[in-house]
């Protein structure tokens, strides 16, 4: 998938399974529950948490998402404290998968349960972060900490233009161990709140998991330019404005997951600015 001149060459978005599928563009009850309440039904999965100065809302009715201020997103320790309820990430650790979906209804009260249970299956089968972390967390013991990476490179890639990762997303490392600055370490259990980085690979991942429900990268500064030509990788890197125009173009054989999800959509065009905004603030 590209553009400005064969330039920005990005993977494209995967069509989603026939289960989202049906839920984005059905006529049925359903879908129509769903597509009203989709902003809701992607809270209950995402492991971030979206947060802001001040979101704008106004009387009426009123189809577009506004904010004021900054923007940003932030993870929480991997189990909640005792007598506290589970949120975020949180909930994908917590018993079977009907004890989940029931807290991801009561936290979530516009939720219809049959419906989360539908996407809950979905993620456990096809999301690569929620599989990494279960994976991680089935072998984590007190000398582990658990990480999402910053850099998944595999051995023997380019170092710095390297765009279509095949490694692990989230690692075990020892108590004491180097990881990289902007990798984010996880607590297993603490009132720790912790801000993630707008240009860290997961950004986009671990916040909308009903758009990128592959896990796939998001933004970040190693993606390179390539040559129309050959397809090489060159020196100049993709801008985070680039990068999100590739993605939000309508070509006609793409389902494009984005433009269809209504008040999600929204949300991620207002989110996604204010990161544009923010990487053309670190060059002025």
């Amino acid at each position: 998938m590209c553009r400005n001149g064969g330039k920005v060459q990005l993977p494209r978005l995967m069509d989603p399974p026939e289960s989202l599928r049906t839920l984005l563009i059905g006529d049925s009850a359903e879908a129509k529950q769903f597509l009203t309440n989709i902003r809701g039904y992607n809270s209950c999965f995402q492991m971030t948490s979206f947060g802001t100065t001040k979101e704008i809302r106004e009387s009426g009715y009123m189809p577009t998402f506004k904010v004021q201020g900054q923007v940003y997103h932030r993870i929480v320790s991997l189990y909640s404290l005792p007598n506290e309820e589970p949120k975020f990430l949180q909930i994908y650790f917590v018993g079977d998968s009907a004890e989940q979906a029931e807290q991801r209804c009561k936290n979530v009260p516009q939720t219809r349960q049959d419906i989360v249970l539908q996407l809950q299956g979905m993620l456990d089968h096809h999301n690569c972060y929620v599989q990494s972390f279960k994976s991680a967390l089935n072998k984590i013991s007190p000398e582990f900490k658990v990480v999402i990476l910053a850099d998944k490179t595999p051995h023997g890639e380019h170092e710095r233009c390297f765009n279509a990762p095949k490694t692990d997303e989230v690692a075990l490392i020892m108590v004491g161990e180097q990881h990289g600055a902007m990798d984010i370490l996880l607590e297993d259990r603490s009132g720790t709140i912790k801000k993630i980085s707008d240009t860290h690979r997961s950004y986009d991942a671990l916040q909308y998991p009903l758009i990128i429900w592959q896990g796939e990268d998001g933004y970040h500064f190693e993606l390179c330019q390539r040559n129309p030509m050959t397809g090489m990788p060159q020196n100049k890197k993709i801008s985070a404005m680039q990068f999100y125009a590739c993605r939000m173009i309508q070509r006609s054989k793409d389902f494009n997951i984005l433009l269809r999800s209504k008040g999600l959509f929204h949300q991620f065009i207002v989110d996604m600015y204010a990161k544009i905004e923010s990487e053309r603030l670190l060059y002025i």
